[in-house]
């Protein structure tokens, strides 16, 4: 699925969740190297576990960040999957 995220530098989230579990994640614009690494940190782990460790984070003043909004994503991908 696609998720466009709202108040960071990166613009878009491409995932895929299956069976709870995180396969694949791409971040369009922001920070490339540290995006690239948050991707491959999450991909394997299991949504729940996710969520529970980025959700909340911000980036300097702003009140969200990437993995804050990564975990939205992760939220809806892992709705979509189950309706």
């Amino acid at each position: 699925m696609i998720y466009k995220t709202k108040g960071t530098c990166s613009t878009q989230i491409d995932i895929d969740v299956e069976d709870g579990i995180i396969k694949y994640v791409k971040f369009t614009n922001g920070c490339n190297g540290n995006l690239q690494g948050v991707a491959r940190l999450v991909e394997g782990m299991k949504g729940e576990d996710a969520i529970r460790k980025l959700r909340g984070i911000k980036c300097g003043s702003k009140s969200t960040s990437c993995p804050d909004q990564l975990s939205y994503a992760v939220e809806e991908a892992m709705k979509q999957a189950n309706a």
